[in-house]
C-alpha cells in the first residue's frame, strides 16, 4: 500500500523550539484568500521589519511547483516546512509562530495538550473546510 501525501505530512505537535537553531521556515498559503491574506500578510511585515529567515510562498504562484503539493491540497490548509519537516494544520500555525519571538507564547500556549486537541479540532473540522468551500465558491465565480 503506498504513502498518501497527508500520511507523510507532520501533523503530530512540532518538536521543542531550540533557541538559535533555525533555518529558512516557509510558509505555503493561498493569496487568493482574503482570510488567508490578511493574516500571512500580516505575518509577513513581521518578519520582514524583524529580519526572520522566513519565505511566505503563494500556491498561486510558480513557488508552489517547490512544495511537492498539489494546488488543490495547498488550499486546503496552512502548511510549513521547518528544518526539512513539513508541517499542516494547527502545527504548521505552532512552528511559524516558534519563529516569530512575539508569537512564541502563542505557539505554546496553543501547544498545551487541551488546547491543542481543541484548536486541532476546530481548524480542522469548521475553520479550514470553510475557508475551502468559500474558496472553491471564489474559483466558480471566475
Amino acid at each position: 500500500m503506498g504513502t498518501s501525501h497527508d500520511d507523510r505530512v507532520g501533523l503530530s505537535r512540532p518538536q521543542p523550539y531550540l533557541l538559535g537553531m533555525s533555518e529558512e521556515t516557509k510558509v505555503l498559503y493561498n493569496a487568493q484568500c482574503p482570510i488567508c491574506r490578511f493574516e500571512i500578510d500580516h505575518y509577513r511585515s513581521y518578519a520582514q521589519k524583524s529580519d526572520l529567515a522566513i519565505r511566505f510562498d503563494d500556491l498561486n504562484s510558480d513557488a508552489l511547483s517547490a512544495w511537492d503539493i498539489s494546488s488543490d491540497q495547498a488550499a486546503r490548509r496552512l502548511y510549513v516546512e521547518h528544518k526539512g519537516q513539513l508541517y499542516s494544520g494547527i502545527p504548521a500555525f505552532i512552528m511559524l509562530w516558534r519563529e516569530m519571538p512575539r508569537y512564541r507564547i502563542l505557539g505554546r500556549i496553543v501547544d498545551l495538550p487541551a488546547i491543542h486537541w481543541i484548536a486541532c479540532k476546530v481548524y480542522d473540522l469548521a475553520l479550514a473546510p470553510a475557508i475551502y468551500r468559500w474558496h472553491l465558491y471564489r474559483q466558480r465565480r471566475t
